[in-house]
C-alpha cells in the first residue's frame, strides 16, 4: 500500500518544481458566464485538448483550463467564458472566449 503515497509524493514534488501555469494556476484572469461579459471587449477564442484521459481525466481537464486562462491573460484578457459541458459527459476538447472587462 506504499504506492499511493509514493505517487502522491512524486506529483507534489513535480508540481513544486515547475512554474507551468497549467499546474500552478493563474492570477489575474477570472472565469465568468456569458451574461457577465455583456459590457466587455472580445479578445480571442482559445481551445485546447486535455493531454490525459481515464483515471487522470480530472487532472488533465484542470491543467487545460489553467492553460487556457494563462493564454487568455497573455493575449490581454482578464475574463474567460468556457463553453458549458453536458454534466457527466467525457470532455475531449475545451473551448473558451476571452474578454477584457472593465474594473
Amino acid at each position: 500500500m506504499r504506492f499511493p503515497y509514493l505517487a502522491a509524493g512524486f506529483a507534489a514534488a513535480l508540481g513544486g518544481c515547475t512554474s507551468d501555469p497549467g499546474f500552478t494556476g493563474v492570477v489575474g484572469v477570472r472565469e465568468a458566464t456569458g451574461a457577465e461579459v455583456a459590457a466587455c471587449k472580445y479578445v480571442t477564442d482559445i481551445s485546447g485538448t486535455p493531454g490525459v484521459f481515464g483515471p487522470l481525466a480530472a487532472e488533465g481537464l484542470k491543467y487545460m483550463r489553467n492553460k487556457i486562462l494563462s493564454d487568455a491573460g497573455a493575449a490581454g484578457a482578464n475574463t474567460v467564458v468556457f463553453d458549458q459541458a453536458t454534466p457527466g459527459a467525457d470532455i475531449y476538447k475545451l473551448h473558451a472566449v476571452a474578454y477584457n472587462c472593465p474594473g
